[in-house]
């Protein structure tokens, strides 16, 4: 017998309440009776710098199965998470890890440099992977990795849309990043769009050192007093983590007063606790895809539940982390009651318009989302600081 001549068999049988089936199960179908278990394999910082997103990243990921009795696409679904560490043998060691557990997915990547390590690895399993953090914008012609979060070089398309217009003609930009793949990522999204020649941004961009782990006291101290030399109207930076607070610090502490523009990661999860003199952080603006006061209803269910769960507001990291399950959720829906890893990558393709917290977005061609850009500013929002939306930007991806 077929599996849905099965199930229609079964389905009758439980209408005309044949013996051996109580009352209580008369509409019970075989599709109403548990899926088999599956495992999603997690890759997420589990030392070092980066540790803080990684726990937001976990987060995001457990909101939804909390939400949803544990289960992704009907499946009792456990949650396995490996430290993908900093560089490409360690991120492929990681899946190598998880692909033996036999998990039907993989999701997570905070690091980009990991994350372009992982490609043909992951490639070559055939395993889907749904990445939750910004992802370099080299990383092309994928078949198995989709992304959630955003490609880097739009965090700064969406600023340098946004600065053309709103600075005035005669201010000048000190740009300060380290010097990074993932900032270069940025930088060329920001000068694209802002214009090259543009006499603003003319002056030259401050490498700094891309420190691997908690910067020192006095790391960009040099660098930053090159930049402020030039007498800037303005900071264009780009640092997340433990890199942003120390970057902030001695930034202020180098006398400067006037504005901070950067990609959203500058002031995102632990950053804003980290600030005696609130006044450091006060006023930054920043461009990402996501802000807690977004004000629709499945911002409003997850920021809830965040908030009763972890007593903060949730981030853009827990986020997209959270739309991963989300994706996952429909992919494995819709791949069957025993899907395949490439039954599951073939239904990712299928989902259509994704209803999330950052509002609505859909992959595009590139497997990467199609959605909102927001700028926001460092206000308090009650005794607390936050990332205040101001306002939409544009639609990227």
């Amino acid at each position: 017998m077929t599996q849905v001549n099965r199930r229609r068999a079964l389905q009758l049988l439980a209408a005309l309440g044949t013996a051996g089936l109580g009352a209580g199960c008369a509409g019970r179908s075989a599709s109403d009776a548990p899926l088999s278990p599956i495992k999603i394999g997690m890759l997420i910082p589990q030392n070092g710098d980066l540790t803080d997103i990684g726990v937001e990243v976990a987060n995001g990921f457990q909101l939804f199965l909390d939400l949803n009795e544990e289960q992704l696409g009907g499946h009792p679904t456990e949650l396995v998470a490996v430290d993908e560490g900093s560089d490409a043998k360690s991120g492929q060691a990681a899946v190598e890890k998880l692909l033996n557990q036999g998990v039907l997915a993989l999701t997570g990547v905070v690091s980009p440099t990991v994350m372009l390590g992982i490609r043909d690895t992951v490639e070559q399993a055939q395993v889907p992977l749904v990445g939750s953090n910004a992802s370099p914008s080299s990383l092309q012609s994928v078949v198995y990795i989709w992304r959630t979060s955003y490609v880097l070089d739009e965090a700064g398309r969406a600023l340098g849309r946004y600065l053309k217009e709103a600075l005035d003609s005669s201010a000048r930009l000190a740009i300060i990043m380290p010097e990074s793949p993932a900032s270069k990522d940025v930088l060329q999204g920001f000068q694209e769009e802002f214009g090259q020649s543009d006499p603003r941004i003319a002056a030259p961009v401050t490498w700094t050192e891309d420190i691997s782990g908690v910067p020192g006291k006095n790391a960009y101290q040099r660098d930053i007093a090159t930049a402020l030399a030039r007498d800037p109207d303005g900071v264009f930076c780009f640092f997340a983590g433990a890199a942003a607070v120390e970057f902030i610090k001695q930034l202020r502490a180098e006398d400067y007063t006037g504005p901070i523009y950067a990609p959203g990661f500058l002031t995102e999860g632990n950053v804003l606790t980290s600030f005696k003199n609130e006044t450091d952080i006060l006023g930054i603006q920043t461009t990402l895809n996501y802000s807690p006061d977004i004000n629709n209803a499945a911002n409003r269910l997850f920021a809830s539940a965040y908030r009763k769960k972890h007593g903060t507001s949730p981030t853009a990291y827990a986020t997209a982390s959270y739309d991963a399950a989300h994706v996952l959720n429909q992919a494995i829906r819709r791949a069957g009651e025993s899907p395949t890893p490439s039954e599951v990558n073939l239904a990712l393709g299928r989902i259509g318009r994704i209803d999330s917290p950052r509002g609505v977005w859909q992959f595009n061609q590139s497997r990467t989302p199609q959605q909102r850009w927001y700028l926001r500013e460092v206000q308090f929002d009650g005794p607390l600081l936050s990332n205040v939306l101001l306002t939409e930007l544009a639609t990227l991806g």
